[in-house]
């Protein structure tokens, strides 16, 4: 019977048996395609799935077709999820044509996740994940991002699906016979077709092994390297067809191969190829078809090399090997020694045998009964036709070779055996680690019932692996555990068993399923092997036979409990309970659950048990295998193992108990009579481990029963219960006796497993306990674990511990307890590590001295195990002691490693010790321990577990950081000091651009759908923060809507007939017309990229309504009525415009691609032009890249004019400054200078090649490419040619010339390179002042031989046309470069004579050009203004006020008036330009008057002389001048003149001048408010083109300037709005900025405040951003380090969150600051406890837990009498919210509660005195007092009078107990007497709070013989002992018995 229960001892019961069936099968029928698959005959293919995705033979599988039955099979995985540890299976099941992708587990509901269909039968799918890195070194491998696929593989093509819904598809070259996923990418091995023809001499063969790194990656041969025997070593392809691939493994990344010819495993590491071996490849195989380079040899040397793998057998002799060979090979291939010599040196990798040398051995073929006479039809096809098929055309060695990337580089290869066994390829192989990490490559021989082992480890250098000896394991199948570390074995007779590695731990036993039956067992005998020596050692039960077997047949299993009983019996189907039902195989191992089947095809899925289930057992386990050798390690686990998973094993509470108790018995401990473990109640149920041996010394019973019952723990509680007191029951007595009575004997078991190693774990174990101490949540765990050391402590006789246990648990530790003895003569046999210290380490004692500025060893710590208290120790010596280098170097001297290896001495650890060294910059090191931390990965919950002491430095540094973070610091940083604001900015900056928090998604559904004026999707809600006094914004809507009828207000007088009054409508319609057609430009200004389309609906384009209403009957007004002349065309721009306006709403940020673009396009004709504007648009914000050029060349060839111009804009504004080539192209075919001279004549229209050239200028801005800069400058003064070529609108395509030219060499100034002979400038005068023309240059002069007919423009250059282009291109070559020389060509004439030969306008022009280049001359005052009008103006100009004209003959008035005005506009545009978007108060000054001065001008009586044409133009400029300096601001004055000017309609009002008006608006209010301009070169070349100040007379006009220019300004447009939103609300509100510019020659550095939301200056301007307090937590961007990070900000709406501090509420909430808390109690700060309503706290903060705390612990209930608690809550409250640590508040609570207990003497354990004390040390801490001296204005982190109570409390506690008579306790204790119980816990706090050294250190002193204080003091200097301390204990020491108390 005994032996029942020892075999039942180590039974394993597996828990949570399910039935288990793929998920894929039932969904397959389900499925659509489930009619032509007939399910009911899928069979299960077991063979084809090994457990880890091996597919041992598949390959063999694939060569028999089975017609009727369909093949399915399905693999398992872990499945991994990001968040938390879920722990699933994913399963991947192929059946037909179908792959089923499903997740699921127990607590999951199973779903498919992905289901494919294919055209073929799947033959094989995988998962495998792909790299995609350019970079294709090892290196990248690790850091480089991977693309998850699934692969697919059919007969003559493999699908490749990827999880980012990526598909790919590559045909394969060559029949596959199996894939595999490798580290790198797939790996295939081609099928060997057994009628390959043997390639004669010249042919090499064909290499058998391919990879494919990607699927847009070509399919490429695998290269081999392999040590021969004479030590060089061979690279060359894999051609053997014997060898095939059974297993395959990514980390490590290995290849196990089975070699069917010599029936022999090897294994190979694979990698990628290096450069050497690729070129060694290539040479070899260049040369391998001439046989002279290679040297002639012997057939035996063909024979040698044929050995050349690797396998180098050393250990037999030499010729005896390979005469083994040639015999055993003779019968495969006879043609082995004719073959010749060049072949068998190509082949050396195949051992001398070609492909053909396989056919006749059928090895693989052969276990299914497949012949070579009969093929199925399938594969004749074909294999007969190899030339065509595979070997041609892949690798013929005449085509260029193929350059391998992965190597197979060989290892290992397993010893040859006397008997060659055929066909022991494995089935299965796995790499399976032992529960000490030590690997083991396994593989399952199926033919030999044989499991093969090899151990393998990395080499020290970790560049390559070693592999050891094999064991063979009995086994019929076998699974790896890896969760727990085992492996699953199923042996011959059914029965299941875990091994570790090698090591038996026992047998499953699976509750429900009955235990082989006696007769299967005997039927099944084992084949004895050769190697059975080597196998695990047959248990002893075994060789008693099968006696356990028997037993085991019960018909109820054991349970835990009995519900579970019916449900596993009696429900389940009756075959479960036939006795034939066996586990037939295992497979599909995930974590630790696995699938048997049983013999009857059906499957079940297992769970094995954890090792262990409570983290404090876990932790101990994991130091004890830590310290112990790992042999003895593992034995330790093993018996654990299975003491712990015994069937009915222990519940999550006891299993401590149980492990205590293992230990012990390992130990050499009697458990059963130590009256501590003796008392364990195992919850009832006496596991069945500990109840037989319980249950054995006698049948009958015994006094030690009765005893145990007395010791229990129900007795004592029934003791101690009030009614036994009041029954007068005396307690009982006998156990006492009892007890001293089994103390006598007790001792414990030298021969044990552990026995040896007691100290060393005993030290490890105390490391956990200080582990432990560290975390909050573990005290149960410490109370347990204190009761082991404290046991182990006493037998190990180690005083110093038993004290420090005593003053941490005073209660716990008694001072007597049960002593085990060991005997003096074993412990010679104890093994005390050199780590081992008589001193306890105390992690606490470690803090204080630090705080106190001792010098303290260092602390030991276990790597992997005690990371906290590394974590603390490092924090406290990187934040206290102000060591930086503390937290660089892993070997750091704050901490001792503990490691099994020999340590050094002590005497070199002692010169390690440290000392208080000055801290550098104070606050740099908070910085430093905050990112420290994060990068560790500690977070907020791992600080709120730290005990309160030890947590405080590091609060203190994370309030220090609260209080001025970086901006740019990580996510986790910013989490952890508690900044969500900065935390959520830091997650949205990794966020791709998108949607942003402020876009608004609903657009407002007040408006209905004809109503869309193109402005309902603008933010309204940031607009009401940045112009919340007025209603301006409905304003401007109201202004630059063009979807409403006009109102046409017409007087009919008496004399007008109705048919003249239509007519006078309608002409007044026409007028208005001109305005309403010139809104859209200003329209798209105004809602510049402020909406996100949806990809599945087409943007929504107002429609452009140019009908009117007439009052007072609201009649409809049309212009198509036919009764007045409209002038044709006239809505094409405008509808144009519209369309722009339109596409630019879209956010560059929003997802469109190409099918939306193409989707959008209209269906009528007559919208087309909207549509070429929507391209235009789609271009400037920079989606146009996308569109595909397919399309591109489909729209540009329909010939539509408008769609080329906006398309070749919008690509040349896409494309900016790129020099892209197939852009070029594009736009190169219309112009025609760009075209060879003697390419066909190509109809472009002019506009188009306008727009080409203009096109070209962008595509190369700033480039100064020469050609196309020579090209430009010839067009600039293109001539007209014959047939009325280019005789219309020329001074467009001149000006476009010369703003091309200058966009190309913008701001180049003299430093053209390579440009001299061109003589730019000097060309560039001669168009603007006129000459003679040169003759033209380069290859187009033949075209302009014959001058045109009908202009006769002689040899001049016309300067009319010319001189725009010319000026503008001069200005742009030379912009901001200040270059005087050049700018004096532009200076204004300054004589009569000259003037009359300038057009007025072209002296704007020159003007602004010059300013432009003297561009840091310009002024913002009208001084500067007017110094730029000639001295000849300046003295004769009129004043337009005066009624008569001064008389004047030689001057002409006229010319100079006009020259004047012009001169002054064109000085204001240069302001306008040089303070764009800067909102400069005295440019916007000086602009404000010269506009109000145009405008008087304007109704001046004599404006006639000067022209109201030329008036409206320069008043016109000015506007556009100061909407470009308040650009974006919205600026009321402004938008004051622009509403009046719109109000202006009749007169000279044209088209060109409403366009300029409302653009002006548009610039305004650019982008919503949200943009502003910029002062780049490139803004300013974008902007000459937009602003342009020629503007067109009517709605057709583009002669002097392409209108689709105008839009231009987009590239200048940049966003600068800064939003502030609240992190908490997720609105915007209002915030301070502080912005501190750079200084400049003109400005110091200064700084600003700003209320935001509101537009920044330029970046590159500004310092830095700060967003001010007191209401928002500060927040600094420094623009110094760079400005990414404040652009990227900006460019996802400018969203930048900020978090009111508690007590405050919001600029919009309380303007005035007068609410917030502080204000409210500032007057007197005493009474401010009183004063504070608890009620009022939820106005200030919106933490939860403060809130719920003022609601239960602040407010006063019916029973709680104790008002002065209350008070005191409210008044830690105030302080937590008011100074901003609400974290503190659980701190304060713990001390004052603290303190109240050790008043009521109820400390029981004296952590929170130790965290108290510690607080208070930091505080008196010489690194805070440092801290506060350098920042004295800093909020305090704790309340200045807080802690000096506590500490008078605690004092006042512990002295008043001494004087009531604990100093005779005292006493007693440091003389090392006893004393009474009842002082226990007392005496503890006392000696903890004054840190009163131990009794053992003070002997050493002789304290006892002092006489004086002065004496003592002395000597207790080296006891490090304060003066507070010793002023209490000298009284006793001086035999003075009153303590002299302060």
């Amino acid at each position: 019977m005994s032996n029942f229960y020892e075999e039942r001892a180590t039974m394993i019961a597996a828990g949570d048996l399910q039935e288990f069936v793929p998920f894929g099968r039932d969904h397959c029928k389900h499925h659509p395609n489930a009619l032509n698959l007939q399910l009911r005959q899928l069979q299960p293919a077991s063979e084809l799935w090994s457990s880890d995705g091996a597919a041992g033979l598949v390959g063999s599988l694939q060569e028999v077709t089975i017609h009727e039955k369909q093949k399915e099979s399905w693999q398992l995985r872990r499945g991994g999820s990001e968040i938390g540890e879920v722990d699933y299976d994913e399963e991947l099941y192929v059946a037909g044509n179908m792959v089923i992708w499903s997740k699921g587990s127990k607590s999951q509901a199973l779903a498919v996740y992905k289901a494919f269909t294919v055209d073929s039968p799947v033959q094989q799918a995988l998962w495998c994940d792909f790299i995609i890195s350019q970079d294709k070194s090892e290196k990248a491998y690790s850091s480089a991002e991977v693309e998850k696929c699934i692969c697919i593989l059919q007969s003559s093509c493999i699908n490749m699906h990827s999880i980012e819904g990526k598909d790919y598809i590559a045909s394969l070259p060559f029949q596959v016979a199996n894939v595999w996923p490798t580290k790198y990418g797939l790996l295939f091995e081609r099928s060997s077709s057994s009628h390959e023809i043997p390639p004669g001499p010249p042919r090499e063969p064909l290499p058998t092994m391919f990879s494919m790194l990607h699927p847009l990656d070509e399919i490429t041969p695998l290269v081999c390297k392999s040590g021969s025997l004479f030590g060089s070593s061979r690279v060359q392809y894999v051609v053997d067809h014997a060898m095939k691939i059974v297993f395959l493994s990514t980390d490590p990344s290995i290849v196990m191969t089975y070699d069917t010819v010599q029936c022999l495993h090897s294994v190979w590491v694979l990698r990628r190829v290096k450069a050497e071996e690729e070129n060694a490849v290539l040479k070899f195989s260049e040369q391998g078809g001439t046989p002279q380079n290679v040297a002639p040899s012997s057939s035996l040397t063909a024979n040698l090399r044929s050995l050349s793998k690797g396998d180098s057998p050393v250990a037999s002799p030499f010729q005896n090997y390979s005469s083994i060979h040639s015999q055993s090979r003779s019968t495969s291939s006879p043609s082995l020694h004719s073959r010749s010599p060049s072949i068998s040196n190509m082949a050396a990798l195949s051992r001398a045998h070609s492909p053909a040398s396989g056919v006749h051995s059928f090895t693989g073929v052969q276990r299914f009964n497949l012949s070579s006479h009969h093929q199925s039809p399938r594969r004749h096809s074909i294999s007969h036709s190899p030339d065509s098929n595979s070997n041609s055309s892949f690798l013929a060695p005449e085509t260029e070779p193929i350059v391998p990337e992965l190597c197979i580089d060989h290892l290992w290869t397993e010893a040859i055996t006397n008997i060659r066994e055929k066909n022991s390829q494995a089935s299965k192989v796995f790499i399976t680690s032992d529960l000490c990490g030590q690997k083991f490559l396994c593989f399952l021989v199926e033919s030999q019932l044989q499991l093969r082992c090899v151990k393998f480890q990395e080499s020290n250098d970790k560049t390559q692996l070693i592999f050891g000896s094999i064991t063979n394991i009995q086994a019929k199948d076998a699974a790896p555990v890896e969760k727990i570390d085992t492996m699953l074995v199923l042996e011959s007779s059914g029965n299941l068993v875990l091994y570790t590695g090698v090591v038996r731990v026992g047998k499953v036993f699976i509750p429900g399923l009955p235990a082989p039956s006696l007769t299967m067992s005997n039927a099944m005998p084992r084949p004895s092997t050769p190697l059975d020596s080597v196998s695990t050692p047959t248990p002893l039960s075994k060789l008693l036979g099968t006696l356990d077997e028997v037993v085991l047949l019960s018909p109820v299993p054991e349970l835990r409990d009995s519900s579970k009983l019916h449900d596993s019996l009696y429900n389940e189907d009756c075959t479960f309970q036939q006795l034939g039902t066996y586990i037939h195989s295992i497979r599909d191992p995930v974590r630790n659950r696995v699938t048997l089947e049983l013999s009857n095809g059906s499957m079940v899925r297992i769970t094995l048990p954890e090792i262990a289930t409570s983290e404090l057992v876990q932790t101990c386990l994991q130091a004890i295998k830590f310290i112990l050798p790992k042999e003895i390690a593992v034995q330790m686990l093993v018996k654990w193992y299975s003491v712990h998973s015994a069937p009915g094993g222990p519940s999550y509470h006891s299993e401590w108990n149980l492990f205590v108790i293992c230990l012990m018995n390992m130990m050499g401990y009697n458990t059963d009579r130590l009256a501590w473990t003796r008392n364990f109640d195992f919850e009832g149920s006496l596991s069945p481990v500990i109840a037989p041996k319980k249950a054995r010394p006698s049948e009958t019973g015994s006094d030690e029963d009765w005893e145990y019952l007395l010791n229990s723990d129900y007795h004592q509680k029934v003791e101690s219960h009030l009614l036994n007191r009041s029954l007068c029951l005396s307690p009982l007595e006998v156990s006492q006796i009892k007890d001293e009575d089994l103390s006598q004997n007790l001792s414990l078991d030298s021969s044990t497993l552990l026995f040896s190693h007691i100290p060393a774990m005993f030290f490890v174990l105390h490391l956990v306990y200080e582990e432990l101490k560290l975390n909050t949540l573990m005290g149960e765990g410490i109370h347990s674990l204190v009761d082991l050391l404290v046991q182990l402590a006493r037998d190990l006789k180690l005083e110093p511990y038993l004290d420090h246990y005593y003053r941490d648990y005073p209660t716990l530790v008694r001072t007597t307890g049960q002593v085990c003895t060991i005997d003096q003569g074993q412990t010679g046999f104890m093994h005390h590590p050199s780590f081992f210290t008589s001193e306890p380490p105390s992690i606490y004692q470690w803090v204080s001295s630090c705080l106190k500025g001792e010098e303290m060893p260092p602390y030991p710590y276990l790597p992997g195990i005690c990371e906290r208290s590394r974590l603390v120790v490092l924090s406290i010596a990187l934040y206290i002691l102000g060591d930086e280098s503390s937290v660089c170097d892993e070997s750091s001297h704050y901490l001792s490693r503990i490691s099994v290896a020999p340590q050094k001495s002590q005497a070199e650890q002692e010169e390690n010790r440290f000392s208080f060294r000055h801290s550098p910059s104070v606050s740099s090191l908070a910085e430093r321990l905050v990112v420290w931390m994060a990068n560790v990965g500690f977070t907020l919950r791992d600080l709120e577990t730290l005990p309160f002491g030890i947590a405080l430095p590091i609060r203190d540094a994370i309030y220090h950081c609260r209080e001025q973070p970086a901006a740019d610091w990580p996510e986790a940083v910013c989490l952890l000091i508690g900044r969500q604001d900065l935390s959520k900015q830091a997650c949205e900056g990794n966020l791709p651009k998108g949607k942003s928090v402020l876009s608004s998604d609903v657009p407002s559904g007040t408006e209905t759908e004809e109503e869309d004026d193109g402005m309902n999707d603008m933010n309204q809600e940031v607009m009401s923060l940045i112009w919340s006094e007025d209603l301006r914004v409905q304003d401007v809507r109201r202004l630059l809507q063009s979807a409403h009828p006009v109102r046409v207000n017409v007087v009919q007088y008496p004399e007008l007939s109705d048919h003249e009054f239509i007519e006078e409508k309608e002409n007044r319609l026409l007028q208005l017309c001109q305005r309403t057609m010139a809104l859209p430009v200003g329209r798209g200004m105004f809602t510049l990229f402020s909406y996100h389309p949806v990809p599945t609906e087409p943007l929504p384009i107002p429609k452009l309504n140019l009908t009117g209403r007439a009052p007072p009957r609201n009649t409809t007004v049309d212009l198509n009525s036919g009764n007045i002349d409209v002038p044709p065309n006239m809505t094409s721009w405008a509808s144009f415009h519209n369309g722009v306006a339109a596409g630019l709403k879209i956010a560059p940020a929003s997802q469109i691609d190409s099918a939306w673009i193409v989707y959008n396009k209209p269906k009528h004709a007559e919208l087309a032009n909207e549509y070429a504007g929507f391209l235009m648009a789609l271009g400037l914000n920079g989606h146009l890249t996308k569109l595909a050029t397919l399309n591109i060349h489909d729209y540009l060839t329909k010939g539509h004019e408008m769609t080329s111009i906006g398309l070749l804009l919008g690509v040349s504004a896409a494309k900016l400054g790129t020099m892209d080539m197939s852009i070029t192209r594009l736009l190169s075919i219309h112009i025609p200078a760009l075209l060879p001279p003697t390419s066909t004549e190509l109809d472009v229209p002019h506009n188009v090649q306008v727009a080409a050239v203009v096109g070209i200028g962008l595509v190369y801005q700033g480039t100064a490419h020469r050609h196309t800069a020579e090209v430009l400058l010839a067009e600039i003064g293109r001539p007209p040619g014959p047939e009325m070529e280019y005789c219309t609108d020329r001074e467009s395509y001149s000006l476009a010339a010369g703003l091309a030219l200058g966009m190309v060499c913008l701001g180049h100034g003299s430093n053209l390179i390579g440009m001299s002979d061109l003589n730019v400038p000097e060309q560039l005068y001669q168009y603007m002042v006129g000459g003679h023309r040169r003759f033209q240059a380069g290859m187009h002069r033949e075209k302009h031989k014959s001058p045109s007919y009908q202009i006769k423009e002689g040899d001049t250059i016309n300067v009319d046309v010319t001189c725009p282009g010319a000026t503008l291109a001069l200005a742009m070559i030379y912009l901001k470069t200040n270059n005087r020389s050049i700018a004096d060509w532009l200076r204004a004439p300054d004589t009569m004579y000259l003037l009359d030969f300038v057009k007025p306008e072209f002296l704007l022009l020159r003007t602004l050009a010059r300013c432009l280049i003297l561009w840091d001359d310009i002024l913002p005052n009208s001084k500067w203004v007017d110094s730029n009008v000639p001295q000849i103006i300046r003295e004769n100009s009129i004043s337009l006020s005066e009624i008569e004209l001064p008389c004047s003959e030689d001057l002409n008035l006229e010319t100079l008036s006009q020259a004047h005005v012009y001169i002054i506009a064109g000085a204001c545009l240069s302001l306008g330009f040089r303070f764009a978007g800067s909102e400069n108060l005295s440019a916007f000054n000086c602009l404000h008057k010269f506009a109000k001065d145009f405008m008087t001008y304007l109704s001046a009586p004599n404006a006639s002389v000067t022209g109201p044409y030329n008036l409206e133009t320069c008043l016109s400029v000015v506007l556009l001048s100061l909407a470009m300096v308040m650009a974006g601001s919205g600026n009321l004055k402004v938008l004051q003149l622009c509403r009046f000017l719109h109000m202006k309609t009749g007169g000279e009002m044209n088209y060109g001048f409403h366009l300029a008006h409302h653009m002006a608006l548009g610039i305004l209010f650019l982008g919503g408010g949200r943009y502003s301009l910029s002062t780049s070169n490139s803004s300013i070349a974008a902007l000459l083109c937009a602003l342009y100040p020629h503007f067109p007379a009517h709605s057709t006009d583009n002669r002097y300037h392409l209108q689709a220019l105008r839009h231009l300004y987009v590239l200048a447009a940049e966003p600068r709005l800064l939003v502030p939103v609240d992190v908490d609300t997720n609105t915007p509100c209002y915030a301070l900025l502080e912005v501190t510019y750079k200084g400049t020659q003109w400005y110091e550095q200064t700084k600003e405040e700003l209320m935001a939301p509101t537009l920044l200056p330029e970046l590159h301007l500004l310092k830095q951003i700060k967003v001010k307090g007191p209401r928002y937590w500060e927040l600094l961007i420094d623009l110094s380090k760079g400005t990414q990070h404040l652009k990227s900000i900006l460019s996802k709406d400018g969203v930048l969150y900020v978090k009111l501090r508690a007590g405050q509420l919001s600029y919009k909430d309380d303007p005035m600051g007068w609410q917030s808390l502080l204000a409210q109690t500032v007057a007197n700060r005493n009474s401010e406890a009183r004063a504070f309503k608890p009620e009022t706290i939820s106005a200030f903060t919106s933490d939860p837990a403060l809130l719920s705390f003022a609601e239960y612990f602040c407010k006063p209930t019916v029973n709680m009498g104790q008002q002065e608690l209350l008070d005191l809550f409210s008044s830690v409250l105030y302080e937590c919210v008011t100074q901003e640590t609400p974290e503190m508040l659980p701190a304060y609570i713990a001390m004052d509660q603290a303190v109240r207990r050790l008043g009521r003497r109820e400390m029981s354990e004296t952590s929170e005195l130790w965290q108290i004390k510690l607080v208070l040390e930091f505080f008196s801490s010489r690194s805070h007092q440092e801290r506060l001296q350098t920042h004295p204005k800093r909020g305090l982190f704790m309340n200045s009078e807080f802690l000096p109570v506590v500490k008078c409390s605690i004092d006042n506690t512990l002295d008043q107990w001494l004087q009531a008579g604990g100093d005779v306790c005292l006493h007693a204790y440091l003389s090392g007497q006893p004393w009474e119980e009842s002082q226990l816990s007392m005496l503890a706090c006392f000696l903890v709070y004054h840190s009163v050294p131990a009794p053992r250190h003070l002997p050493s002193v002789g304290l006892e013989g002092s006489t004086s204080f002065a004496e003592l003091l002395f000597k207790c200097k080296q006891l490090k002992m304060p003066v507070r301390a010793l002023l209490r204990l000298a009284p006793l020491l001086l035999g003075n018995p009153q303590p002299m108390v302060m």
